[in-house]
C-alpha cells in the first residue's frame, strides 16, 4: 500500500478518496449536460464494442449501491506493481466509465419527454391542492356556525324518541320470551305425529330466538332445555331412518331426509343408513334361523337366543331347510328392495333439485351439490357392501348343514332359489355373487359326486338287466317331450307354455323387466314355487313300437305277401335315410328285394331305444337342469354327464363289440387288443382284421381305452360292486357291466342276437345324436376356459358311437355265413384245366344260398325290430367283403392254374356279382376290385408283377406268394420266381 502511496506522490495524483472529496455530491453524480451529451452522441459509434465493453464490467459493481470500488481496485492490485500494467488497466476502467457514462446519457436522452410531462403534472397538482386547502377552510367556518345555532331543545326531542324506541323493543321481546316459554308443548305433540321438519324447524327457531336474548338470564336455562330436545329429536329421527330399511315409505323418508336436511347432517344420515341396513340384515336372518331352530327343537333347553348365526345354522334340520331358506330370502330380498327404492328416491331428487331456484344463494347451491354427490357416492358403493352381507349371511346357512342325502328335486329347490337370489344380486349391484357362487359350488360338488356315484351304480345295474328290447316310443318322440328337459323352455320344445317356464310366470311382458321393476310394489320373487312334476303326463310312448293296431297290422301283411310296395311310400323311405330320390327306375323283382333288404317294413321311423337310453337321457335332463341353475359347476356336471355317455358306450362294446363268445365256428380274434379266449377263427375272418381295413378305427380304440383308464374299474367283481377301493381314484370308477344271461347271442335261428345287437347299438347312435342336439346348449353353460374339454368330448367321443357297427355288426356277418365250407368247395376245384369253361362252379351257388337264407333270416328279425338302412348296409358290406376275402383265400390255396383255370375263376365271380346284385342294393360291391385285381395278376409279366407286389400290401404274403408260385412254369421262370419271392420277403420284414 505505502508503494503505490509513493508512487501516486511522484505522479503528482491524488487519492481517490481525495479525488472524490473534492468534487461536492452534486458534481460527483452531475449530469451530463445537452452540449455534452450532444458531444457524445456525435463521436462514432460502435454499438456492439460499448456492449462489448459494458459486458466486460465486472458483476460485482452491479451488486449494491454501498459497494466500494476504490477499495475494490486497490484490493485487487498485485504484490508488485508495473507502470505499464497499470496504465492499462486504469485506461480499461477508463474505457468502462465512458461507455456506462454513454450508455447513461443516452438513457436520459431517451427519458427526457417523459421527465417534462411529469414535472407538469407535480406542478398542476400542486395547484389543485392549494383550491382544496381554500375549500375546506370555508367548509369548517360554516360547519362552526351550524354548530352554535344547534339548540339543547332540539336534541332533548331527538333523546326522548330514542328511549321509546328501546321500550318497544323490550316489550317486543317479553313476549318473544312468553312464547318461547311456551314452545316445549308444540314440540312434543310434533314429535307424537311424526312431524319431524316441523319440529325441527320450530326447535331451530327458538335456538336463534334465545340466542338474541341471551343477555337475559331466564333465556339461559331455557337455551339448554331446547338443546336437549333438539338431541330428543334426532334419537328419534335416528329411530324413523332406521324403519326404512325393512318397509320403505316414500311419504315416511320423505319426512326424515328434510328433517336431516334442515339439521345440516345430510351425511350424517347417509352413513347412519348404512349402518341401519347393515344391522336389519343381521337381526333379520338371525330372527328367521333363530325362529325355525326353535320351532324344530321343540322343548329343547339349548339357548339358542344366545348362539352366534353360524353355529344357529347348523341346527336347521333338513325338512326345514327348504322353507327356512326361502323365508330367509325373502326377508333379504325386502331389504335390498328398501335399499334400490331409497335410491330411487334420491335419484328423483336429484332431478326435481338439478335447476336450483334463482334467489339461492351461491354457497348454499354448493354445499346442496357436495351433499348431493356424498349421498349418490355412499349409495353407490353401499350396494357392494349391504350384498356382501347378503352373500356371507347366506353363505353361512348354506355350508351349515350337509347337503349330499337331500332327494334331486329338492337339491334344484335349493339350487333355484339361491339362483334366483344370485340374479337379485346381479340386478342388485351388478354383482357376479362370487361368494355365493364358491359356497353353492362347494355344496354342489359335494352332493353331485354322491348323487353322480349313484346313478352310475343305477346305470350298471339297469344295463346288467337289460334285455335290449326295443323301448316303444312314437315316431315323434323329442326328448324336449320328456319333464327333465321342461325347462329348456320353448327354445327346444314349442308344445310347452311359457306359463311353464320358470321366470316367465308373469308372462312375457314381464319377462323384460327385472326383478325390481316386477316386484316393487308387491309380490316376491321368492314366492314362486319350482315345478317338482308337472301335471301333465308324458305322451310319448306308442303301441307296441306303431303308431296303430292297424297300421301294424297292415306291415305284417304286405311283408307276407308278394305284392308290391306302394311307389310313394318307396320314395318318402329313400328320401327320409339318405335325403336322395332313386336315381333310376327298378324292375317289381328288384324293388321287392329292396323292401326286403331294407327292412323297414314301412314302420313308422320311431327311434330304436331301449329303457336305460332313456334312462340315460332323462339323467342328462337332470344334470343339465342342475348346470342351468349353477353355473359354477357346469364344468363338473358335464364332466359327469359324459361319463354317463362314456359308460354306455362302453357296455354296448363290452357286451356285443368283444369277439370272446363261443360260436359254432371258431371264434373271431378280439377288435379291442384284449385276449380272445382259445377261440379262433380261421381264414377270411383273420385276413379281414389283418388286411388293414380295421373294424375298429384308432379314434374308436383310443376312446375305448381312455374310458376303461378313467371310468372302469377293472379290479372289482361282480358281487363286490359297492365295495370301493382304498385309493381315491378307484372311487371314482365303476366296475364293468356284464350281460344279462336273459340276452343270446349265439343261437344261429335270431342272427347270434341280432336284434339286441340292433337295439343296442341304434340306441347308442340315438343317444349320440341327442347329446349332439344338446351340444350348443351344453356349449353355453361351459366356462370358457373348459369349453376345449366340451369340443374334444364330441369330436372324439359322441362321434365315435356309430362307428361300433362296424365291430359289432361284424361278428354276425361272420357267423351267418360258412366261410369255412365255401374253402373247402373251392379247394376241391380243378383250376389247371386245358379249355375254357362256360358253367360257373358249384361253389358259388352254395355262397349265394347262403346270402339268400341270410336275407330271409334278416327279414325275420326286422319283425320284431326295425333294421335301419345304414345297419343293413353295414350287415351286408360285412358279409359281401368276407365273402370276398374268402374268394381270395381260396384262389391263394390253389396249387395249380392255367389260362383257363384263371378264366373260369372270373366267371365265378362275375356270376357271384349279377346274383348278389339282386340281392342287395349295396353299391359299389364292396371289396369287387380286390378279387378281380388278384385274378387280372396271374397274366402280369415278371417285371409287372414285381411292381404289382410292391404296390399292392393288402394281400397277405401267402396270397402274393401263391401268385409267384402259380404263375411258375406259364410265363415266371425259377430265376424271376426268386427274385419276387425275395421282394415279399423284403416287405413282410419290417412286419416281424
Amino acid at each position: 500500500m505505502q508503494k503505490i502511496k509513493s508512487l501516486m506522490a511522484r505522479q503528482g495524483l491524488k487519492s481517490p478518496q481525495e479525488s472524490m472529496a473534492d468534487l461536492s455530491p452534486v458534481e460527483n453524480l452531475r449530469i451530463p449536460s445537452k452540449e455534452e451529451l450532444r458531444e457524445m452522441r456525435e463521436q462514432p459509434i460502435n454499438p456492439q464494442a460499448e456492449q462489448e465493453i459494458i459486458d466486460s464490467i465486472e458483476e460485482v459493481y452491479y451488486s449494491s449501491d454501498s459497494f466500494d470500488m476504490v477499495q475494490y481496485e486497490l484490493e485487487k492490485l498485485p504484490p508488485e506493481l508495473k507502470l505499464q500494467e497499470l496504465e492499462e488497466y486504469r485506461d480499461k476502467l477508463k474505457r468502462q466509465q465512458a461507455a456506462v457514462s454513454k450508455k447513461v446519457a443516452d438513457l436520459i436522452l431517451e427519458k427526457q419527454p417523459a421527465y417534462v410531462k411529469e414535472l407538469e403534472r407535480v406542478t398542476s397538482l400542486q395547484t389543485n391542492l392549494q383550491l382544496a386547502a381554500v375549500i375546506c377552510t370555508n367548509a369548517r367556518r360554516q360547519l362552526s356556525v351550524a354548530k352554535e345555532g344547534f339548540t339543547e331543545a332540539s336534541l332533548g326531542l331527538l333523546a326522548n324518541q330514542r328511549r321509546r324506541q328501546l321500550l318497544t323493543g323490550l316489550l317486543k321481546s317479553l313476549r318473544t320470551i312468553k312464547t318461547l316459554q311456551r314452545t316445549d308443548v308444540r314440540l312434543s305433540e310434533m314429535l307424537e305425529e311424526e312431524d319431524y321438519p316441523g319440529a325441527i324447524q320450530l326447535c331451530l327457531e327458538c335456538q336463534k330466538a334465545a340466542s338474541t336474548f341471551k343477555h337475559y338470564s331466564c333465556i339461559s336455562e331455557l337455551n339448554s332445555k331446547l338443546q336437549d330436545t333438539l338431541e330428543q329429536i334426532e334419537e328419534q329421527l335416528d329411530v324413523a331412518l332406521s324403519r326404512t330399511c325393512k318397509h320403505f315409505d316414500v311419504a315416511h323418508y320423505t319426512k326424515v331426509q328434510l328433517a336431516y336436511k334442515l339439521l345440516g347432517k345430510t351425511q350424517t344420515a347417509m352413513d347412519q343408513l348404512h349402518m341401519h341396513f347393515t344391522q336389519a340384515i343381521h337381526n333379520t336372518v338371525f330372527q328367521v334361523v333363530l325362529g325355525y331352530v326353535e320351532l324344530c327343537a321343540g322343548n329343547a333347553d339349548t339357548k339358542f337366543q344366545k348362539m352366534q348365526y353360524k353355529d344357529l345354522c347348523t341346527h336347521i334340520t333338513p325338512d326345514s331347510y327348504i322353507p327356512c331358506l326361502t323365508d330367509l330370502c325373502k326377508a333379504l330380498w325386502e331389504v335390498m328392495l328398501s335399499y334400490q327404492r331409497t335410491m330411487h328416491w334420491h335419484e328423483e331428487h336429484d332431478k326435481e333439485e338439478v335447476v336450483p331456484p334463482p334467489n339461492d344463494a351461491s354457497v348454499d347451491d354448493s354445499e346442496e351439490a357436495v351433499d348431493r354427490s356424498y349421498v349418490k357416492k355412499k349409495l353407490e358403493h353401499g350396494l357392494t357392501r349391504i350384498w356382501q352381507d347378503v352373500q356371507l349371511k347366506v353363505k353361512a346357512y348354506i355350508l351349515g348343514t350337509d347337503m349330499s342325502n337331500f332327494k334331486y328335486d329338492d337339491f334344484i329347490v335349493v339350487l333355484d332359489v339361491i339362483s334366483r337370489l344370485m340374479q337379485v344380486g346381479e340386478e342388485f349391484g351388478g354383482s357376479k355373487s362370487e361368494v355365493l357362487q364358491e359356497s353353492i359350488r362347494r355344496q354342489s360338488v359335494n352332493y353331485f359326486k354322491n348323487y353322480h356315484r349313484t346313478r352310475l351304480e343305477e346305470l350298471r345295474m339297469f344295463l346288467e338287466n337289460e334285455t335290449w328290447e326295443l323301448c316303444p316310443v312314437k315316431s315323434t318322440f323329442s326328448i324336449a317331450q320328456l319333464h327333465e328337459f321342461k325347462f329348456m323352455g320353448q327354445c327346444r320344445s314349442p308344445s310347452v307354455s311359457p306359463s311353464r317356464q320358470p321366470g316367465l310366470a308373469g308372462g312375457s311382458a314381464q319377462g323384460e323387466l327385472s326383478l325390481f321393476q316386477q316386484f316393487s310394489q308387491e309380490g316376491n320373487p321368492f314366492e314362486r314355487t319350482v315345478d317338482h312334476k308337472e301335471e301333465e303326463t308324458e305322451d310319448v310312448l306308442a303301441s307296441n313300437g306303431y303308431e296303430s293296431d292297424e297300421l301294424e297290422k297292415s306291415v305284417y301283411q304286405d311283408y307276407d305277401s308278394d305284392s308290391d310296395v306302394a311307389e310313394e311310400l318307396k320314395q318318402d323311405y329313400v328320401d327320409e335315410q339318405t335325403g336322395d330320390a332313386p336315381l333310376k327306375s327298378v324292375s317289381r323283382e328288384t324293388m321287392r328285394s329292396r323292401t326286403k333288404s331294407d327292412y323297414n317294413l314301412n314302420k313308422s321311423n320311431a327311434p330304436i331305444l331301449t329303457n336305460t337310453t332313456l334312462n340315460v337321457i332323462r339323467l342328462v335332463g337332470k344334470y343339465m337342469q342342475m348346470m342351468s341353475i349353477l353355473k359354477p359347476i357346469a364344468f363338473d356336471v358335464i364332466h359327469c354327464a359324459s361319463q354317463l355317455f362314456d359308460y354306455y358306450l362302453y357296455a354296448v362294446y363290452a357286451f356285443f363289440g368283444r369277439n370272446d363268445m363261443p360260436v359254432p365256428s371258431p371264434s373271431l380274434p378280439t377288435q379291442s387288443g384284449r385276449e380272445a379266449g382259445t377261440l379262433r377263427l380261421a381264414g377270411p375272418a383273420c385276413l379281414y382284421e389283418s388286411s388293414g381295413l380295421g373294424l375298429i378305427s384308432s379314434r374308436l380304440r383310443t376312446t375305448l381305452n381312455r374310458i376303461q383308464e378313467s371310468l372302469i374299474d377293472m379290479e372289482a367283481g361282480g358281487e363286490s360292486s359297492g365295495a370301493h377301493g382304498p385309493g381315491e381314484e378307484r372311487k371314482e370308477k365303476v366296475p364293468s357291466p356284464h350281460l344279462s344271461q336273459m340276452v343270446v347271442l349265439t343261437a344261429s335261428g335270431s342272427l347270434y342276437g341280432l336284434a339286441q345287437r340292433v337295439v343296442a347299438t341304434e340306441s347308442l347312435v340315438f343317444l349320440a345324436e341327442q347329446f349332439d342336439s344338446l351340444q350348443s346348449h351344453l356349449d353355453t353353460m361351459m366356462p370358457a376356459a373348459k369349453k376345449a374339454f366340451l369340443q374334444q368330448f364330441f369330436s372324439q367321443t359322441v362321434s365315435t358311437a356309430s362307428e361300433l357297427r362296424k365291430p359289432i355288426y361284424w361278428i354276425v356277418a361272420a357267423k351267418a355265413i360258412d366261410y369255412e365250407q365255401m374253402l373247402q368247395l373251392m379247394a376241391g376245384v380243378k383250376w389247371d384245366i386245358k379249355e375254357i369253361m362256360s358253367q360257373h362252379n358249384v361253389y358259388v351257388d352254395v355262397l349265394l344260398k347262403e346270402f339268400e337264407q341270410f336275407n330271409v333270416r334278416l327279414g325275420d328279425v326286422s319283425r320284431h325290430v326295425r333294421i335301419p338302412l345304414a345297419v343293413s348296409n353295414v350287415l351286408w358290406e360285412h358279409c359281401i367283403r368276407l365273402a370276398n376275402r374268402t374268394l381270395v383265400e381260396g384262389y391263394a390255396n390253389v396249387k395249380k392254374c392255367s389260362n383257363e383255370g384263371r378264366a373260369l375263376m372270373q366267371l365265378d365271380f362275375q356270376q357271384f356279382l349279377t346274383k348278389l346284385e339282386k340281392l342287395t342294393d349295396l353299391r359299389p360291391i364292396p371289396d369287387k376290385e380286390f378279387v378281380e385285381t388278384y385274378i387280372k395278376a396271374y397274366y402280369l409279366t415278371e417285371n409287372d408283377m414285381e411292381q404289382f407286389i410292391k404296390n399292392h400290401r393288402e394281400y397277405s404274403m401267402k396270397q402274393l406268394a401263391n401268385l409267384v408260385n402259380v404263375c411258375l412254369g406259364s410265363h415266371i421262370n425259377k430265376k424271376a420266381k426268386q427274385k419276387l419271392l425275395a421282394a415279399i420277403d423284403d416287405i413282410d420284414r419290417p412286419k416281424r
